[in-house]
């Protein structure tokens, strides 16, 4: 018969919270082999005549048997014809005592991860709130997503391709959303795609870790902006690449600084159609130096296109991928920011030659990308609809811009001086008073309010103090709310 310490113990672990939602058998089965883990139980120990243990926790016999047979099952027990049962001899075990040696590490030590690892964890990673705060930056409106069409260009997709559509999809993307894909990106962006060049992705920064990893070794060096995208430079930190960052001025990158530079990299990263956060377009003089840097390095030019359908003023510059005659360029576009952050779809225009090992590289991180969606996105696409959508989620966003400036000149004079851009969802605001970046970025959240900080995206120390407010997510009058409300948080912030 088990001790009455034993018994108390396993008593405990049926009635434990955490452990109710558990069949009864297995809340006991799970409890006696604890005990023998923990060493409590050594080997050769008799266990309780299910008779007896039944009666003792108030239970059936046959829950008793069931549990006592997934022990015997998983090796935990003997059980004896006309003896009973017995703990198993297992040699990890068989001292009687816990098996875990005096120098073993404690269980809460930090684990030793890999290089990667490491540089992956303590980069942060990329948080997404499931919930956008007001002026969280890169948020789209989804509000007013028609979400009926969408529900029935699904359902149409269900009904023509059945349950083929629940099984394994094409490692490079659907070909129907391959071909609308190159087709937009020719017409919008002046690119040269087709179908077989496009790789569906869940996400530009998916697209960011692939080339990292297959085009890249540990220790190559890159060329990135600054400041530049987060996302982007902890993709290439967790690479293990040396990130070289060449400045940003109103007419983009330097590229200047890059044709000057003596010691050679393998790739650049670019966000040419507005450069985040600063808003800047890359000039064409400048697109054409790097292309032909490029070609002559045999350097790669990573384009990320991040949210170019929304350009409030004029025609947008068409992508460098669509005048690279060499084919360097890898662009990257996404679906999070013109559609919505849930649809999970990205993608990636390939030079030919390296669809094939993108691809099978992809298939080591998540194998593809649901078809459902794909489909749909599809026929959204074909049909006209997301050239439409685009269009009007333009004009307003642009209104939304000018009714952000407008507020923020009218209340937060006395702290920041608004940077209009010329595109993008998200507007940057330099510090122009005592207050310092971080005791403004914490004042807004205490209000409420998530503001990204200038300085956390330069990798220099002559960053201007200052912050993104996004404004696509809000409306005129929710921005003007959440305006007043940052400007009575930094009133009060500068009074402590």
């Amino acid at each position: 018969m088990f001790r009455h310490s034993q018994l108390e113990s396993v008593k405990a672990w049926i009635a434990h919270p955490a452990h109710v939602a558990m069949p009864l058998h297995a809340r006991i089965q799970r409890a006696i082999r604890q005990l023998i883990v923990d060493g409590a139980l050594g080997a050769g120990k008799p266990l309780p005549a299910s008779r007896a243990l039944a009666l003792s926790l108030g239970v059936s016999r046959d829950t008793i048997e069931a549990a006592y047979a997934q022990l015997h099952a998983e090796g935990f027990i003997d059980r004896r014809v006309g003896s009973g049962s017995f703990v198993a001899q297992m040699t990890e075990f068989a001292s009687g005592h816990r098996p875990f040696r005096r120098d073993a590490p404690p269980r809460h030590q930090a684990p030793k991860l890999s290089k990667r690892g490491n540089a992956m964890f303590h980069g942060g990673g990329i948080h997404d709130a499931l919930l956008p705060r007001p002026f969280s930056p890169g948020v789209p409106e989804t509000r007013s997503f028609p979400l009926q069409l969408w529900e029935r260009l699904e359902r149409q997709v269900r009904r023509e391709v059945g349950t083929q559509a629940l099984a394994h999809g094409d490692p490079q993307g659907t070909e129907a959303l391959r071909r609308a894909i190159a087709d937009y990106v020719n017409l919008e962006r002046g690119a040269r795609a087709t179908a077989d060049r496009v790789l569906v992705l869940t996400s530009s920064q998916q697209a960011m870790m692939l080339c990292a990893n297959v085009l890249l070794d540990p220790g190559d060096r890159i060329f990135i902006e600054d400041p530049a995208y987060h996302g982007a430079r902890k993709a290439f930190d967790a690479a293990g690449l040396e990130c070289v960052p060449i400045r940003v001025d109103r007419h983009g990158i330097v590229a200047e600084r890059i044709l000057a530079e003596p010691r050679k990299a393998k790739a650049v990263s670019l966000t040419p159609s507005h450069q985040f956060p600063t808003g800047a377009t890359l000039t064409l003089d400048r697109r054409l130096a790097l292309i032909e840097w490029a070609a002559r390095h045999q350097a790669w030019i990573i384009e990320d296109d991040y949210d170019s359908e929304f350009h409030y003023a004029g025609k947008p510059m068409a992508c460098v991928q669509g005048l690279d005659p060499h084919d360097r360029t890898i662009y990257i576009g996404t679906f999070t920011k013109s559609l919505f952050p849930g649809l999970r779809i990205g993608y990636v225009v390939l030079p030919p030659q390296l669809v094939k090992p993108m691809t099978i590289a992809r298939t080591l991180l998540d194998g593809h990308s649901a078809p459902m969606a794909q489909l749909t996105l599809a026929r959204f696409m074909e049909g006209g609809h997301f050239g439409a959508y685009v269009r009007s989620m333009r004009g307003i966003y642009a209104q939304r811009l000018e009714a952000l400036a407008d507020l923020v000149r009218k209340h937060l004079p006395d702290f920041v001086e608004p940077r209009i851009p010329v595109g993008g969802l998200q507007m940057p605001c330099l510090l122009t008073g005592d207050l310092s970046e971080r005791v403004a970025i914490d004042a807004g959240r205490s209000a409420g309010i998530e503001l990204l900080g200038l300085s956390a995206l330069h990798a220099t120390d002559d960053a201007e103090a200052g912050f993104l407010m996004g404004f696509a997510a809000s409306t005129p009058a929710e921005i003007e709310v959440a305006v007043k409300r940052l400007a009575n948080a930094l009133r009060a912030a500068t009074k402590r």
